[in-house]
């Protein structure tokens, strides 16, 4: 399990947060906080695994804590925690700064839930990657970067949109079990052969899984689940 530790200073923001972290499979909420002395022993206590960071805090502000709990020597005090920034300040010296800084992703507030949502899942899936690897080639480096960081539309192979994949990846998330490229054909209205596309795609990234279903004689089908 991931567990989440949410830093906000506005109780609802907080609250949504909290209902979309405990809905996504894998996820749990440590505790929610609104100050950065709150925060600061929190994660002394829950030694979370992500923390959700608002940078506007009542008693500090968020890059200072974010700079001490990613500073030199942290890790004996707060253990290994990631922080993803979620602030409604645009300044690009902020955002250089909470890079720089070691946060893992900056969303400018005000976002949708769906986008958090996506992050998140990035998040997790290169936390399974990681989590697979015992000697680690650039490759794999290149993997995990690339599940961390949506990648821009006009950054998609060649043919495929952000529209249409965001499409299939909701089918995808929200089918029961395994899906084949007809079904999410069927569910999308795209051709099969564009479906399967999406779906490497997805695979790619690290969103999604393949197996093979061996039926009584031919080829195997293949068949694509959603990465939770």
């Amino acid at each position: 399990m991931i567990t989440v530790l949410i830093v906000d200073d506005d109780v609802r923001v907080a609250r949504n947060h909290r209902e979309l972290v405990e809905s996504l499979p894998g996820y749990v909420v440590a505790d929610i906080v609104h100050t950065g002395a709150e925060a600061l022993a929190a994660v002394r206590r829950e030694k979370p695994d992500l923390v959700l960071l608002d940078l506007f805090l009542p008693d500090r502000f968020g890059l200072s804590l974010l700079q001490e709990l990613r500073g030199l020597g942290s890790e004996a005090e707060f253990g290994l925690v990631d922080v993803l920034v979620v602030s409604a300040l645009r300044d690009i010296e902020y955002v250089r700064s909470a890079l720089h800084s070691g946060a893992v992703y900056y969303l400018i507030k005000p976002f949708s839930l769906a986008t958090l949502r996506d992050q998140l899942e990035r998040y997790a899936a290169a936390q399974k990657k990681l989590g697979s690897l015992q000697n680690a080639v650039q490759g794999d480096i290149d993997a995990v970067l690339g599940m961390l960081r949506p990648r821009a539309a006009a950054q998609l192979p060649k043919g495929l949109t952000s529209a249409t994949a965001a499409r299939v990846a909701e089918t995808l998330r929200g089918a029961d079990g395994d899906l084949s490229a007809v079904e999410v054909s069927e569910q999308t209205g795209i051709a099969r052969v564009t479906a399967r596309r999406y779906l490497e795609h997805l695979c790619t990234e690290g969103r999604a899984e393949l197996s093979l279903r061996y039926g009584s004689g031919g080829r195997p089908e293949h068949r694509y689940r959603w990465v939770s």
